[in-house]
C-alpha cells in the first residue's frame, strides 16, 4: 500500500467521523462504503465476519491447561533453587503474567514408567498410604497459590501391582481400583487442602463401562458428587457407548480425547456432554510448536466444539535425551545452572488465557477465515468480549500428531461487525504475535494501540503466522524477570551422600527413575555411616503403561558423557536372588528403557558379579565370583575410558579391561536386578 493510499484512507476516515448522519440506514451505507473503499485500496480481498450474541451463545469455555506427568515431565523442576523456581512457576500459572493456565492436570503416580520416568504411588499396598511422595502435590499447591481458581485434574497412567492383584489389569476388581483412586482424592484434601475437580480413568487404555459406573458410585458415596469423571482419555469410541447406555452417560461429565486433529465425531456431539481435547500438542517447543499450539487452541473449538485443550506437557523439565525431549510450553531442564527458557508457546497460550476465564461462553458466530486461519469470540455475558484470530500456515503449525492435511493461508483483510451486546463498543485492546520464520525475529505477545470501532465495525490486515487478540479486557500483561543464568552442562564432578533429615521431596536431586522408585530412606538399623540412604522401594511389578524394564534403574548426569568414573556404596537386601548394579554410558530411558545399553556392573547376593552391555544382561562382557551377599555394604567403582571398562569392589580390582564397543556415551545410573529392596549411599561421578 502506497503513501497515497494511506492519505486517501485518512481523508475518508476524517470525513466519516465528522459527518452528521440522520438515519441508521444512511449510516450503515456510509460505513460499508467506507470499508469497501479501504478494502479495495488494500487489494480488494476483504471479507466480513459477524460477531453477534443475539442468536444465542455457543458452548461454555472450560479453560486451557497443561499436563504434568505421563510421566515425570516435571521431575527436574523441583530441584531449581530460588528465585528461579518461583519465576518459572509464575510464567506457567500466575494470572496476567505468562501462560496464566486455567487447568493443571497431573499424573496419579503408579510406580511405573509412563514416558520419561516413573512417578511414585500414594499406596504401595492396600493397607499403606503416603501422600507426600513425589512432587505433584507440591506442584498443585504452587499452582493454587498463584491462581486459587485453577482447576485440578488427576489421571492414572499405571497402578501398583496389588491393585490388579497380579493380573496387569485394573478392571478385574473395579471396587479395589475405585477405592484406590478415591483415596488419592481424599489424601489431596486431607493432607494438602487441595480440591480435585475432575478425575480420569486410565490414560490411553481401553475403558471399562462397569468400572466407570463403580467409580461414579464410589465418588458419590465418599461425598465427592461435585467431582466430574473425564472419559476415556483416548479416542472418541466411548461416545457411542454412552448413547446406548444411559447409566454410563450419567456417570461421565466430560468426554476427553487425545490428539483429535481439531475434529470431533457426531456421536460425541449427540451426547451433549462437554468435549475436551484432554491431551494435545506434544510438540517440540520451537516456533513450529508455537504455531501448532496457536492453531489448535482456536480450531479445537471451531472444527470440533472442544471447550478445553490441555498441553502435554506442561513444561519440559526432564533430561532432554529422554522421550519427547524439549516438548512442553517452556523448558526448565537445568536446575544445576538455574537456566530456563520461556518458549513461544507460553505467549500463544496468553493470547487466550489472559483474556478469558472458565465460565465464559463462545459465541455461535465463530469460524474459519476465508483465506485461511480461524477466529473465535468469547464473552463473560457481562459485556466483555475477546476475539482470538490465528493465521498459522500448514508447514509452520504441524503438531507431532495426527498428520495435518494440506491447507493454504494467504494475507487477507478481515472486517468484523459487532452486533447485539457488543454493537456499542467504540474501542478494543489489541495484543499481537508474529512467528517470523524468514527473519527469525518474532514478535511475541506485544500490546498494540487500541483499535477504533466505527458503528460496530473494525478492519484488520492479517498476514500469515500471526495471532491477534482483540478484547475489552484491559488486564493483560507480558510478565518479565531478569535473564536467568546461562546454560551449563551437568557438573562433571558430582556427589550425594543422601544425608538429609527432612527432605522436601521423596526423591534425591537430579536422579530420574526409569523403572522402580528410588526414595530417601532413614536406615534405623544403621546409626553410623549409612543412616541416610537412597532406597529402591517397589517390590512388585506395577500394572504398567509402558514397557518397563524387568530391572529397576535411575539415571543421572549428562547423556554426552563418554569417559567417567562412578562409585557408590550398595546394600543388597534380598537373599540369594538379589542384585544391584552401577552403570555408565546408559544410552536410553523412557519408553525405551528395556533396550538400554551401556556398561552395567552387577553384584549378586549369591556371591558372583557380572558386567553386561545392556540392562537385560543378554550381552556379557565379564563375570566371575565376588564373594558378595545380602546385608553387607560394598563399594562399587566403575571406570570407563575409550573402549575399556574396569571395576573395583571395596577399592580392589575385581575385573579389568572389559571391551566396550558401544554405546559411546550416556548417563550414569544405579539400580537393582528385579523389583526388590536395595540401598545406595555415597554416590559419586567424575566425568572427563
Amino acid at each position: 500500500m502506497t503513501r497515497k493510499h494511506l492519505r486517501i484512507i485518512n481523508i475518508l476516515m476524517i470525513n466519516f467521523n465528522s459527518s452528521v448522519v440522520h438515519t441508521n440506514t444512511r449510516l450503515n451505507m456510509l460505513t460499508y462504503s467506507l470499508l469497501f473503499t479501504i478494502s479495495c485500496l488494500l487489494g480488494c480481498t476483504a471479507e466480513f465476519y459477524l460477531l453477534d450474541d443475539r442468536i444465542g451463545l455457543g458452548r461454555e469455555f472450560d479453560g486451557i491447561g497443561g499436563l504434568s506427568g505421563g510421566g515425570a515431565t516435571s521431575r527436574l523442576l523441583v530441584n531449581y533453587e530460588e528465585p528461579y523456581r518461583t519465576r518459572i512457576l509464575d510464567f506457567l500459572f500466575k494470572p496476567n503474567f505468562g501462560a496464566s493456565l486455567h487447568i493443571l492436570k497431573v499424573e496419579m503416580g503408579g510406580d511405573a514408567q509412563t514416558t520419561d520416568g516413573t512417578e511414585p504411588s500414594h499406596m504401595r499396598s492396600k493397607d499403606e498410604g503416603n501422600f507426600f511422595r513425589g512432587y505433584e502435590w507440591w506442584l498443585m499447591k504452587e499452582a493454587k497459590k498463584r491462581n486459587p481458581n485453577i482447576k485440578l485434574i488427576g489421571l492414572p497412567w499405571a497402578f501398583p501391582g496389588w491393585v490388579g492383584e497380579g493380573t496387569q489389569w485394573p478392571y478385574f476388581f473395579p471396587n479395589v481400583t475405585s477405592d484406590y483412586v478415591v483415596t488419592w482424592i481424599s489424601g489431596a484434601k486431607q493432607h494438602h487442602n487441595l480440591d480435585i475437580d475432575y478425575i480420569g480413568i486410565w490414560n490411553e487404555r481401553k475403558y471399562d463401562p462397569v468400572y466407570i459406573k463403580v467409580l461414579r458410585d464410589t465418588l458419590d458415596r465418599a461425598g465427592y458428587t461435585n467431582i466430574g469423571i473425564i472419559a476415556a482419555d483416548g479416542d472418541w469410541s466411548i461416545a457411542a457407548a454412552m448413547l446406548k447406555d444411559p447409566y454410563l452417560n450419567d456417570a461421565v461429565e466430560v468426554i476427553g480425547v487425545h490428539y483429535p486433529g481439531t475434529k470431533t465425531v457426531m456421536e460425541a456431539l449427540l451426547t451433549e456432554k462437554k468435549l475436551w481435547s484432554s491431551e494435545d500438542y506434544s510438540t517440540f517447543n520451537d516456533d513450529i510448536g508455537a504455531g501448532c499450539w496457536a492453531r489448535i487452541l482456536n480450531q479445537n473449538y471451531v472444527n470440533g466444539r472442544m471447550t478445553s485443550t490441555i498441553s502435554w506437557n506442561l513444561i519440559a523439565s526432564y533430561y532432554e535425551n529422554l522421550s519427547f525431549g524439549g516438548d512442553g510450553l517452556m523448558t526448565a531442564d537445568e536446575p544445576w545452572s538455574g537456566h530456563y527458557v520461556v518458549e513461544s508457546p507460553i505467549w500463544m497460550s496468553a493470547h487466550t488465557t489472559q483474556f478469558t476465564q472458565p465460565g465464559w461462553f463462545y459465541l455461535q458466530t465463530v469460524g474459519n477465515l476465508t483465506y485461511g486461519g480461524s477466529y473465535v469470540a468469547l464473552t463473560d455475558r457481562k459485556g466483555n468480549l475477546t476475539i482470538v484470530i490465528e493465521t498459522m500456515t500448514h508447514n509452520h503449525s504441524q503438531c507431532i500428531r495426527p498428520p495435518l492435511p494440506h491447507f493454504d493461508v494467504f494475507p487477507q483483510i478481515a472486517t468484523f461487525q459487532l452486533k447485539g451486546s457488543f454493537a456499542h463498543l467504540t474501542d478494543l485492546q489489541v495484543w499481537y504475535s508474529k512467528l517470523d520464520f524468514e527473519t527469525k525475529n518474532d514478535t511475541l505477545f506485544q500490546r498494540g494501540s487500541p483499535i477504533k470501532v466505527y458503528n460496530g465495525l473494525f478492519t484488520l490486515k492479517l498476514n500469515v503466522d500471526e495471532v491477534y487478540t482483540i478484547t475489552t479486557v484491559h488486564t493483560g500483561q507480558k510478565g518479565t524477570y531478569p535473564e536467568p543464568p546461562k546454560s551449563q552442562p551437568f557438573p562433571k564432578n558430582y556427589s550425594d551422600d543422601f544425608t538429609i533429615d527432612n527432605p522436601p521431596f521423596s526423591e534425591a536431586p537430579y536422579f530420574a527413575d526409569q523403572t522402580g522408585v528410588f526414595e530417601y530412606f532413614r536406615n534405623s538399623k544403621d546409626n553410623g555411616s549409612h543412616a541416610f540412604t537412597l532406597r529402591q522401594v517397589v517390590t512388585e511389578r506395577p500394572v504398567t503403561w509402558a514397557r518397563d524394564a524387568d530391572q529397576t534403574i535411575s539415571i543421572i548426569g549428562d547423556h554426552s558423557w563418554t569417559d567417567l568414573n562412578v562409585s557408590c556404596d550398595v546394600l543388597i537386601e534380598t537373599p540369594i536372588s538379589g542384585g544391584v548394579f552401577l552403570a555408565a554410558r546408559v544410552d536410553q530411558g523412557g519408553e525405551s528403557v528395556r533396550e538400554a545399553k551401556g556398561v552395567f556392573y552387577w553384584i549378586y547376593a549369591n556371591g558372583t558379579y557380572k558386567v553386561t552391555n545392556d540392562i537385560g544382561g543378554r550381552r556379557i562382557l565379564a563375570e566371575g565370583p565376588s564373594g558378595t551377599r545380602e546385608g553387607v555394604w560394598y563399594t562399587l567403582t566403575l571406570r570407563v575410558k575409550g573402549y575399556f571398562a574396569t571395576g573395583m569392589l571395596n577399592g580392589y580390582p575385581l575385573w579389568k579391561n572389559a571391551v566396550v564397543l558401544e554405546p559411546n556415551n550416556g548417563w550414569a545410573a544405579l539400580g537393582t536386578l528385579s523389583f526388590e529392596y536395595a540401598q545406595f549411599d555415597n554416590f559419586e561421578v567424575n566425568a572427563e
